[in-house]
């Protein structure tokens, strides 16, 4: 988020629990079986446990995570694993905490390892560090965090950086690629391997360390679009279906859940907005346009 201007939601034009649990009903019959609650940070929801111990339960539901900035994790790992919530992807570019310092504009590096260390003997699993890989800033801490990933049982996950940034700082040149983290990896650390038979719907390629120590992720949305097999959606916090994390349109629910509308006029809301899927997001063309919305509204 920028550091200034920000136009916060007022309250009532966030969808309720309740609706958010409505929405995934009606989706579910659709053939929707996995959940993720993302943000900006959705630890700062009051009572989230609540709505995950809703969204549990759902039958169909078989697989849901939380994806956190970690901050606020170690006061609420407990109240999270006893709603049923078990994996998590926590958001780390460093274990250098003078640089954490100036990346997030905040001195909350320790309470972020805390938050890992406590979801980790809670027995959540699996946990995932998301990093954002920018060239030009992220180098010195690729290995580091591939290190402290097989010595703790996490997966580490390279993010490309993608044109969503707040403050208008992408460049393609900018773009420490999937390809450049691999050689560091192997150079530093050792053999990699394709993990085989992979969810080819998965947004992740991963790679196993052929000693059998741990694997790795990467999310090359920029060098390596994955859009052709993309199956995802998302529902934003104010009631918008997307049906791509770059999409320049959106398609408001908000008024069917809050106007009684049947589960069959969501699910054919779902269906129409599942059929705009284009192609591709064009980053690496010149006919590529940034949405409207940066990565903090939209939702990780």
């Amino acid at each position: 988020m920028p550091e200034e201007g920000i136009q916060f939601m007022k309250r009532e034009e966030i969808l309720s629990f309740e609706e958010i649990e409505h929405f995934v009903r009606a989706a579910v019959p659709l053939g929707i079986t996995k959940l993720r609650l993302t943000g900006g940070e959705p630890l700062v929801r009051k009572d989230l446990a609540l709505l995950l111990k809703k969204l549990c339960a759902i039958d169909g539901i078989r697989d849901t995570a939380l994806t956190t900035n970690g901050v606020l994790l170690a006061d609420q790992a407990q109240a999270l694993y006893d709603a049923g919530l078990r994996r998590l992807n926590v958001h780390l570019d460093t274990l250098d905490r003078q640089k954490f310092r100036e990346i997030t504009r905040r001195d909350d590096f320790d309470r972020v390892m805390n938050g890992l260390m406590t979801a980790k003997e809670l027995g959540f699993g699996p946990i995932k560090i998301n990093v954002v890989a920018v060239k030009g800033l992220m180098e010195p801490d690729i290995v580091p965090l591939a290190r402290f990933g097989v010595e703790h049982g996490m997966e580490v996950r390279y993010i490309e950086f993608m044109p969503l940034d707040a403050q208008g700082l992408w460049l393609r040149d900018r773009v420490l690629t999937m390809d450049e983290m691999l050689a560091m990896l192997r150079r530093e650390i050792g053999p990699l391997d394709p993990i085989p038979d992979a969810d080819p719907r998965a947004p992740a390629t991963e790679f196993s360390f052929r000693d059998g120590s741990g694997k790795v992720g990467f999310i090359a949305s920029v060098s390596k679009p994955f859009c052709l097999n993309c199956n995802r959606i998302r529902l934003t916090s104010d009631g918008k279906l997307r049906y791509c994390l770059f999409a320049l349109e959106e398609t408001d629910v908000k008024h069917l859940l809050r106007n009684g509308a049947p589960d069959e006029e969501i699910q054919a809301t779902i269906i129409a907005n599942v059929r705009k899927k284009w192609m591709g997001h064009e980053i690496n063309s010149a006919k590529f346009v940034a949405p409207p919305r940066p990565m903090y509204a939209i939702g990780g």
